[in-house]
């Protein structure tokens, strides 16, 4: 429960909503207060003084003629029709008997003289609440003077009624309006989102469709249009100058590499340094060869070409197929080459792009682990982690330094300039995952570094 009102609570429709039904309950509450103030507050502080005043006039008639006096003045008070309904009045003797007024019998709990209270009295044979002002008369006897409250309670209970009903209206509001607010934010936002997502899954050439209004929702599609045509174009511009570079060169290093291997053929054994320059020059030469090939597949994978090929991939064979093509490799290093038991991942891409990226990983921890010290291990697995098909390569080398992940991907980035390489292994990887939508993580396996390969798992 919790955790769903939390998954609610994120929702900007629904925050919306609930600030504005809360904002509406507090007004409503606010108006009925003032109406409260200005009818109910307003009638009791009448009654209080019209009682003040009578039990005052009342006194007066006593000092004057007696309790004869008083009784007279209530007969006349409950004669003449004037708010006779709601008028209270009773005179005792000292005895408790009833001398004048409309109450059937004393109240209880009598307070001390001058003060108001509300007390449960029967008038006419009917209980009914009332507040009342009891005074003590000199000559033994009990003067009440009151009115009745059942048209205050009335008010109060038409204010309650109120109320409630605004309370049911903000209720309403908050339902209604976290519908309208969801609705229009997802109009409005959700073009945005579902662009957004679809670049980062390597579609670059998406825009967000115009939705037509003038309202902020409007500029803000048209300010981040604006900007994706900006990155685009200056992508664009650096892919273009790296692939060209790397298609225009590989034509010329073929041609020079013929001709060396040419040159080193017509040599004979007189010629060895001359033999060992040219066989110098070739590998050199081949490995360039490689660093351009490695960079036009990297822009074949950012620029999503083969992303109509992807279909389910049993991750676990594709870990099977390298660990055996690796086993002579690592044998030969004197490195401990490990297949961690098989759990079943299957994601949806590219086989051969996936198997080149686990190949890339697994070469990569070969190379550093059998550099730092012998008998090193490497092993290499797969699971299911929350709806997610990993494959992984861990070996407990030296690891890298923390200042060192941040980097790690990046292209012609390399840790260690004396292990031969170019930088673009693990460039190649990232540009493969990225563009199966996973991740490219890189842990702390103390000793050594845990390479990981994060993917959604394919539909069943």
């Amino acid at each position: 429960m919790i955790k769903a009102l939390r998954q609610l609570w994120r929702s900007v429709g629904f925050r919306l909503a609930f600030y504005y039904g809360l904002l509406v309950a507090i007004t409503m509450l606010a108006a009925l207060a003032i109406v409260y103030m200005q009818t109910v507050g307003v009638l009791q502080q009448r009654m209080v003084r019209q009682v003040g005043a009578s039990m005052q006039q009342l006194m007066v008639r006593y000092e004057a003629r007696g309790a004869d006096g008083v009784a007279g003045e209530i007969g006349n008070a409950l004669s003449d029709g004037r708010n006779s309904d709601n008028e209270i009045y009773l005179l005792t003797d000292r005895e408790g008997h009833r001398r004048a007024g409309n109450l059937d019998q004393m109240p209880s709990l009598a307070p001390d003289a001058g003060d108001g209270v509300h007390r449960r009295v029967v008038r006419a044979g009917q209980t009914v609440i009332a507040y009342l002002v009891m005074r003590p008369l000199p000559d033994g006897g009990m003067l009440v003077v009151g009115h009745d409250l059942r048209d205050q309670e009335s008010i109060e209970s038409l204010v309650a009624s109120a109320s409630a009903a605004a309370g049911i209206v903000a209720v309403l509001l908050l339902i209604g309006g976290t519908f309208v607010f969801r609705q229009e934010l997802e109009r409005s936002v959700g073009a945005v989102r579902r662009t957004a997502a679809r670049i980062a899954a390597g579609e670059l050439q998406e825009r967000v469709a115009p939705s037509g209004q003038e309202d902020e929702f409007a500029l803000l599609e048209h300010d981040i249009n604006a900007m994706l045509d900006r990155i685009q174009s200056l992508m664009d511009g650096v892919r273009h100058v790296s692939n060209t570079i790397a298609h225009d060169l590989r034509t010329p290093l073929t041609r020079v590499l013929v001709r060396l291997r040419a040159v080193e053929a017509g040599l004979d054994g007189a010629n060895a340094p001359q033999r060992e320059s040219v066989a110098t020059a070739i590998r050199e030469l081949e490995e360039l060869a490689v660093m351009f090939e490695k960079l036009l597949q990297i822009a074949e994978v950012e620029a999503g070409a083969r992303r109509q090929q992807f279909a389910p991939v049993a991750l676990h064979v594709i870990a099977d197929d390298v660990a055996e093509l690796y086993e002579a490799v690592a044998e030969a290093q004197g490195i401990a080459l490990l297949r961690e038991p098989t759990d079943h991942a299957v994601a949806l891409g590219d086989r051969d792009l996936l198997a080149g990226a686990a190949a890339n990983l697994l070469d990569n921890a070969l190379k550093y682990a059998g550099n730092s010290r012998a008998g090193a291990t490497v092993r290499i697995g797969t699971c299911t982690v929350d709806g997610r098909a990993q494959l992984f390569v861990q070996d407990d080398g030296p690891g890298i330094p923390s200042a060192a992940y941040e980097h790690l991907g990046e292209r012609f980035y390399r840790l260690d300039r004396s292990t031969p390489g170019h930088g673009l292994g693990l460039a190649s990887v990232q540009a493969v995952v990225a563009l199966h939508g996973g991740r490219l993580r890189f842990d702390d396996a103390r000793p050594g570094l845990c390479a990981c390969i994060d993917l959604p798992v394919a539909d069943s």
